[in-house]
């Protein structure tokens, strides 16, 4: 197993074994509206410790999914397909692990096949898991491919990821309408120029 990947199966598994209780969570969230200086007992804020929770759940989802799993299913009936699969502009929205601040954007995923190609559907869904964890930009650029990299043994993986970090759109330095592009490039991608000019292209066109 990849190294990205072993890694966020070990902390995602030593998160999982420490989990404070939903009551716990709720009072987290009521000492922190303190904090803020409101009054967590006046009425417009009794359910937002629930609500917030619940949304707690939704966001930090991933860490209760395997990638790894959701790969496991492929297909070789490829008719000898050996070009590029491309997977464009995956929306998605993950949270900033310095600021807990959303990163908003889209993930571009390719990859090579190697007599083996996998359900579109699961290349959305792997970017899903790894972006509902508290992140950086680089890290889960990193992590997409080399869960792919892992399970499908392609020639080559390529993922490019375009996202607005709100830890510096709505704060700090107050640069709204900046993005970050961060790309990772595994096999063929990486080591044949022809490779990554071609892949480098798809990505432009549209």
């Amino acid at each position: 197993m990849n190294a990205p990947v072993a890694l966020t199966k070990m902390h995602a598994e030593c998160a999982a074994s420490a989990r404070p209780s939903r009551a716990e969570a709720e009072a987290a969230i009521r000492t922190i509206l303190a904090y803020a200086g409101d009054d967590p007992d006046r009425e417009g804020l009794l359910g937002t410790p629930d609500r917030v929770v619940r949304a707690f759940d939704e966001h930090f989802g991933g860490y209760a999914k395997d990638p790894i799993g959701i790969l496991q299913r492929t297909f070789e009936e490829v008719a000898g397909y050996d070009e590029i699969v491309l997977l464009k502009a995956i929306p998605f929205v993950s949270h900033c692990e310095h600021h807990m601040a959303p990163i908003v954007g889209h993930a571009h995923v390719g990859y090579l096949p190697d007599r083996r190609v996998i359900g579109i559907s699961k290349l959305a869904r792997v970017v899903d898991v790894f972006a509902r964890r508290l992140q950086i930009q680089e890290k889960m650029t990193a992590e997409i491919a080399a869960a792919i990299d892992t399970v499908l043994k392609p020639r080559g993986v390529g993922v490019v990821i375009e996202a607005a970090h709100h830890c510096m759109t709505t704060r700090g330095v107050n640069k709204p309408g900046v993005t970050m592009t961060t790309s990772t490039l595994l096999g063929a991608f990486r080591e044949d120029p022809n490779t990554r000019r071609e892949f480098l292209a798809l990505l432009r066109q549209g």
